[in-house]
């Protein structure tokens, strides 16, 4: 009876401990949702801007009066970065929306509260449609360089902003554009519109945004509850993430379509952009398996940088960095450098190198891991740079295509 007395108090225990972690894990969890997703907050302060006048897109009609914009899953990792998957009519998207005030890049640095009467501040009433131009051309110079066709750019940026295609912007057109052209992901989204691997832009209504979905939102690995992730090791993670990618050809495939956004974004019409966050969760890809951006908010006007790190004062290079993998050096001076030490290819190698030789047919694997570890080593700052990243480039794709050219997954 005594052994059987405590096997129960044992067991009671045991329940009540397990219950009682649960809980704090569900509390801790429901926490974090209601600060990570405040999409209703979003809606509403963008709502009552169009309501005003102050602000309009075409979005806006379907968000804040036919409401045929939905506010699906929460994917917000940040509370001044609300993301969510929605619905617009028959269409589906992602729905990106500002809450704090994003008026200059964020290099690490906490961000003011948002101010809607400063971040729909300009353009003012009065302005001409030539005078905000002049905005438009002076502030893409100053975030891309003094590039000599950025009069196109600023066209299409105008084309953009026209939300209801009648030929002109109006005030409140404007001041939306304005507001989303402070954003490095929605400035190269107009630069980059007609490449594949860029998400289309569905529609706008003020800072809020709303992009193409992708179906497959990560290089590799799954997605599981997040009950089940809280209790799995990061080493154990990190092998399933490779065991759940797709088969090689397919990952060939998608391989290729990540070095030809890097030849898109590498010195192309309006300058060079650096990749400063290069993880397998900002690539994804569709049901053919052709990539897809899924986050491009870290990917950088080479211009912004330099500006930027110019006047950062350093003790070692770890002090010169932007985002996870935009770094430079620490002279001797104290002083950040501006030229970045690794080029986007590098970076990309190093990120594909496992994922790309799991698999690898055995005719090609010594000449794929050859060329992949050469691409690893490359400096941005060498004499012949640019001559050798676009030989590896080429050399990579043509290998990885010439293998794949003659099956169903090309």
């Amino acid at each position: 009876m005594a052994r059987l007395s405590y096997v129960r108090i044992k067991y009671l225990f045991f329940s009540w401990l397990a219950v009682f972690i649960g809980s704090w894990v569900i509390y801790v969890r429901y926490n974090s949702y209601t600060e990570l997703c405040r999409g209703q907050e979003c809606k509403t302060a963008i709502c009552d801007k169009y309501r005003k006048g102050i602000i309009d897109g075409s979005a806006c009609e379907g968000l804040c009066e036919k409401e045929t914009i939905y506010f699906g899953k929460c994917l917000s990792a940040k509370p001044n970065n609300q993301i969510y998957l929605g619905i617009w009519g028959n269409l589906e998207g992602v729905i990106k929306c500002q809450m704090e005030n994003t008026l200059h890049l964020d290099f690490g640095v906490d961000l003011e509260p948002r101010k809607e009467i400063v971040l729909f501040d300009k353009p003012t009433r009065g302005t001409t449609v030539q005078k905000f131009k002049e905005m438009v051309h002076s502030l893409v110079k100053k975030r891309l360089g003094d590039q000599g066709n950025l009069q196109d750019l600023v066209n299409l940026i105008l084309k953009a902003a026209d939300s209801n295609k009648d030929g002109h912007v109006s005030l409140p057109e404007a001041k939306s554009a304005w507001a989303l052209l402070q954003l490095n992901e929605f400035l190269l989204m107009v630069i980059l519109q007609d490449k594949e691997h860029t998400p289309k832009l569905l529609g706008y209504c003020g800072d809020l945004y709303i992009t193409e979905r992708v179906p497959y939102t990560s290089l590799y690995g799954i997605s599981l509850p997040w009950i089940i992730e809280v209790f799995i090791p990061m080493g154990l993670r990190k092998r399933m993430d490779q065991w759940f990618t797709p088969s090689w050809p397919r990952k060939a495939k998608i391989v290729i379509g990540l070095l030809e956004f890097v030849e898109d974004i590498f010195h192309g019409l309006y300058g060079n952009f650096l990749m400063c966050d290069v993880s397998a969760k900002n690539f994804g890809y569709n049901d053919k398996y052709d990539l897809k951006m899924v986050d491009m908010r870290k990917i950088i006007p080479e211009m912004s940088l330099k500006e930027y790190i110019k006047y950062k004062s350093c003790e070692s290079d770890s002090d010169c960095v932007y985002g996870a993998d935009c770094g430079t050096t620490c002279d001797q001076s104290k002083r950040c450098t501006t030229d970045v030490t690794q080029p986007n290819l590098a970076k990309v190698c190093l990120l594909v190198k496992d994922y790309l030789l799991s698999g690898t047919p055995s005719e090609i694997r010594d000449e794929l891991e050859k060329q992949i570890y050469s691409c690893i080593a490359l400096k941005a700052a060498t004499k012949h740079m640019e001559m050798e990243h676009a030989l590896i480039l080429n050399n990579l794709k043509a290998l990885l295509w010439k293998k794949i050219s003659h099956t169903n997954d090309s």
